[in-house]
């Protein structure tokens, strides 16, 4: 039934606003020739139960669509309709068939019936399509919360998927809730108790499922449909507006548990992907605006991988996404973002990289993100690497340098020795040229894209079958190693090693110069079979195993030992609020070998040794890093009257509870030299009487 209502209502805001007496709708649709608002009684109805078309003289301007509805309420079920020219070589593909999404809708209705194929193909797809739901920001009761506003220095990052994590039957969480945002709050006093500060959580924009190998889908999430509405699918509640108070109902309680919220966004690209995908909201909307185009404009630039390239530089999609970035911080209380592929931002509409990215600087410069977290995959898909070069003061990066030194060098491989000091030590041939914090550098060696730690050193090549690709998908140059056999070993001589190996690899991580971030279930040897590029497994190879809590609890405990060293108030390893060139002047590092003062730079070198004087030598640190295959004698310093003796509080060799200790608990070392075992790292330590 076609409505008479014309009110005129306004631009902006963008979205559907609501107010006492009804709702405000406004979109952005350039080269649109009609525009219809549809009202739905339900999500999955064949029909709109209400029809409002939009007069072009009244309710638009210049390419704002916009209309005041009264008496429309917060849980009202909207889409639209817009009309204009499909002429896919000039970039026009306005489908009117197709029920398009709001891109500002704070909330997503999906149908049981929702099909991605049907989205794809000519025709009606109103009974399965995604729809908008009108959300009212403001009843929600934040009881004084607000974003945690943690330093660098003190945040230690957990990497994680907000499904997977309680998805497994053995996680003991309530079986409605298992894989949701409110089956995460119940497991939040694991995360307390592991000690982590920050949970960087894949994504939770809402994205499509379906986007992915028939019978497998998308689990990762890196397939957006919307940047403001989070993601239905991580909801325990039925109704659609229940996603939103669940999700901030866990912001809440983890920032009650002193736990920050990181989200890893995707701003590069959408899940309409290629020339033959489906129309959710912006291909219909402003197709020319929303994405980078090829020269035939029948095609999309693809640096992202996944079929489409979104134009961020582009002034309309600049603002939603700066827009979007606000919304997360100021009404859902977000602490920080990690960005996905972040090179892409430094595209311009051509594609070509820019000196100075207008959307980066936009980033960095808005005050309502001047005490928020901005990480970046300095990265894409097409080859623009910037580790070490992105722009910017504010930006930390993903050190994918860091992680492939380390693996090399636990591994075994040769000349990796100075590549390991400089990654100890804040990556300084990356980032001592600019005047920035030494955590500017956030340290990894495993996350969701790639082997588990686990995984890491259990298998030598990606078994990635289950895929459905013929093992072609996924990175081949892991820098793995299965210490003897591949895959699953009951061998105690090979579990023992690969225990050496993930602790060795969790040491460097977490004493290491920077930002630590650590991979979910790592701490309890996770495993994915061998599977690198788990993106499409909704089922146990991705899902997080409780019952390995118990199985490999002496990792959990070393994990959690070394990450209460490494926040340690009486004994940092850290100085707070100092650049890197700083601390690298203050702390006086000293390079050994096995022999003091001769460090063994050479290409065959496995060893290395360093002395840390922290805090106007109120601290001493001695570290010891045999990655040789057999056990090595070093020599440990002398120690001056005014301080202890030795102690030692690493030994990655020893069964637990002996290879981590609590800085007060740590044995005495008397002896002048110390026998470090093979593939075994170890930290001693002293302080000033």
């Amino acid at each position: 039934m076609n409505s008479t209502i014309n009110l005129q209502g306004k631009s902006f805001p963008l979205g559907a606003t609501v107010y006492p007496n009804g709702v405000n709708f406004s979109i952005f649709s350039k080269h649109s020739t009609a525009v219809e608002l549809l009202f739905f009684d339900r999500v999955d109805a064949p029909q709109p139960s209400r029809v409002v078309p939009l007069n072009p003289r009244i309710n638009k301007v210049y390419h704002y669509w916009h209309i005041f509805v009264p008496g429309i309420t917060a849980g009202q079920i909207y889409g639209y309709r817009v009309y204009g020219p499909f002429n896919p070589e000039k970039g026009l593909r306005f489908d009117p068939d197709k029920v398009l999404l709001d891109p500002y809708g704070k909330c997503i209705a999906r149908p049981s019936s929702y099909s991605r194929e049907a989205t794809s193909q000519p025709g009606d797809n109103t009974a399965t399509a995604f729809k908008s739901v009108v959300t009212d920001l403001s009843t929600y009761d934040w009881e004084g919360d607000l974003p945690l506003q943690r330093p660098f220095i003190k945040t230690v990052v957990y990497e994680m998927h907000v499904g997977g994590f309680t998805r497994h039957p053995s996680s003991g969480v309530t079986p409605t809730r298992r894989g949701t945002y409110a089956g995460l709050i119940e497991k939040i006093p694991y995360l307390k108790d592991l000690g982590i500060t920050a949970v960087e959580l894949l994504p939770v924009f809402a994205f499509d499922e379906q986007d992915g190998p028939v019978g497998l889908g998308n689990y990762w999430g890196y397939s957006p449909i919307s940047f403001f509405a989070p993601h239905p699918g991580y909801s325990s509640r039925p109704d659609p507006l229940g996603a939103i108070d669940e999700f901030r109902d866990m912001v809440k309680a983890l920032h009650q548990a002193g736990i920050e919220v990181l989200l890893d966004v995707v701003y590069n690209h959408t899940a309409e992907g290629g020339a033959s995908g489906p129309t959710f909201c912006f291909r219909g909307l402003a197709n020319r605006s929303y994405y980078i185009l090829e020269e035939n404009q029948a095609f999309y630039a693809n640096y992202t991988g996944c079929g489409n390239t979104l134009n961020a530089n582009e002034p309309i999609c600049r603002r939603m996404i700066l827009d979007s970035l606000r919304y997360w911080v100021s009404e859902m209380h977000i602490d920080g973002f990690r960005f996905d592929l972040a090179s892409i931002l430094a595209r311009d509409e051509q594609g070509h990289p820019l000196a100075s990215p207008p959307i980066l600087w936009d980033i960095e410069s808005d005050p309502v993100l001047a005490n928020i977290k901005l990480i970046a995959e300095a990265w894409d898909a097409a080859g623009l690497y910037q580790v070490g070069s992105f722009i910017g003061d504010s930006w930390q990066e993903w050190n994918g340098r860091f992680r492939d030194d380390v693996r090399a060098f636990v591994k075994g491989d040769k000349g990796m020795v100075q590549s390991l000091a400089y990654r100890l030590t804040g990556s300084p041939d990356m980032y001592q040229h600019e005047e920035r914090e030494a955590e500017q550098s956030v340290n990894f060696i495993t996350c969701h894209d790639g082997f588990t730690l686990n995984d890491l050193v259990s298998y030598n090549a990606k078994h990635n079958e289950p895929n459905k690709e013929d093992n072609r998908d996924g990175a081949n140059n892991n820098l793995s190693w299965n210490c003897g056999v591949e895959g699953p070993s009951e061998d105690p001589t090979i579990e023992r090693l690969r225990d050496r190996q993930i602790k060795n690899c969790l040491t460097l991580t977490l004493l290491a110069i920077g930002t630590p971030m650590l991979l979910m279930g790592d701490e309890v040897r996770r495993t994915q079979l061998g599977n690198n590029n788990a993106y499409c497994q909704n089922n146990d190879i991705s899902w997080f195993d409780w019952s390995r809590l118990s199985q490999y609890s002496h990792i959990h405990r070393f994990t959690k030992q070394l990450i209460a060293l490494r926040l340690n108030q009486d004994l940092p390893i850290e100085r707070l609020d100092m650049t890197l060139n700083e601390l690298l002047r203050q702390q006086r590092v000293q390079w050994h070998g096995i022999h003091l003062d001769s460090p063994d730079w050479s290409h065959d070198s496995h060893t290395l040794a360093a002395t840390i004087h922290l805090l106007d030598d109120q601290f001493i640190l001695h570290l010891m890093i045999n990655a040789y295959w057999e056990a090595l004698t070093f020599e440990i310093p002398s120690i001056n009257n005014g301080y202890g003796s030795w102690r030692r509080c690493i030994d990655t060799f020893l069964d637990s509870p002996d290879d981590v200790c609590e800085w007060a608990k740590a044995p005495l070392i008397h002896d002048s030299n110390y026998r470090v075992e093979a593939r075994s790292i170890v930290l001693l330590f002293t302080k000033a009487l």
